[in-house]
């Protein structure tokens, strides 16, 4: 296997609900596998990283350079619109000196994002000031602020949606009961936490946020284990 041909991917996703349903999620993972199999190339990694674009910590996106530096992977990332304005996504990127691919414009390069983000943060104070002086001239002409259907919105009964929510974890952590169990009975020996969470990692199974499992999360899943026998 050659350097060029061993990839390490990269996802990012703004919030937890889009990280859960799979929104805009899907796209990338379908371009980036269109690619790395264009490529004829070997996937070793991959990340998802469900973060805001104002949080400045990418702890997903510095294990996934980490294991580019320490295997000679490229990183392979879907869309550069996502990520050519995320300063932080720059900073660590220039930093690392890993290689890296972006599958909608497989020609940039650090120079280029680097210029699409310092323009996308100029816009980003213009619009900042533009919306200060709107909410000032509305507020002299006396306009009132804020929404006006908001207690509507407050008084709405969310029951329902989470107790959809709940059934759904709860048949994905039986789900995952099942393929611990499977693991074990496998290996014909008694596992430490430790040693399920990295089978659960290299089967390819990642947390509901995208993550993978620590043995605390495989703790809380066994204990379903006790209530259901």
């Amino acid at each position: 296997m050659t350097e060029s041909s061993k990839y390490v991917t990269y996802f990012r996703v703004s919030t937890e609900k889009q990280g859960n349903s799979g929104l805009g999620l899907d796209a990338q993972m379908a371009s980036v596998s269109q690619f790395v199999n264009s490529r004829g190339g070997v996937v070793l990694d991959s990340v998802t990283e469900v973060e805001s674009g104002k949080r400045a910590d990418r702890p997903q996106l510095s294990n996934a350079l980490r294991k580019c530096s320490l295997t000679g992977a490229v990183l392979v990332i879907a869309k550069l619109d996502r990520l050519s304005r995320d300063i932080a996504f720059i900073a660590n990127l220039q930093k690392s000196k890993v290689d890296f691919i972006c599958c909608d414009m497989p020609d940039a390069n650090t120079l280029t994002i680097g210029m699409m983000a310092v323009l996308a943060q100029y816009e980003r104070e213009l619009i900042s000031e533009r919306t200060k002086a709107g909410l000032k001239a509305a507020k002299i002409k006396g306009i009132k602020l804020g929404n006006p259907t908001l207690h509507l919105v407050r008084n709405t009964n969310t029951s329902r949606a989470t107790a959809v929510r709940s059934q759904k974890a709860q048949t994905r952590n039986k789900q995952l009961l099942e393929t611990i169990l499977e693991i074990e009975r496998g290996n014909n020996s008694t596992m430490t936490l430790d040693e399920i969470a990295c089978a659960l990692n290299e089967t390819g199974c990642r947390t509901a946020r995208g993550y993978e499992f620590t043995k605390t999360q495989v703790s809380r899943i066994k204990a379903l284990q006790n209530i259901t026998d």
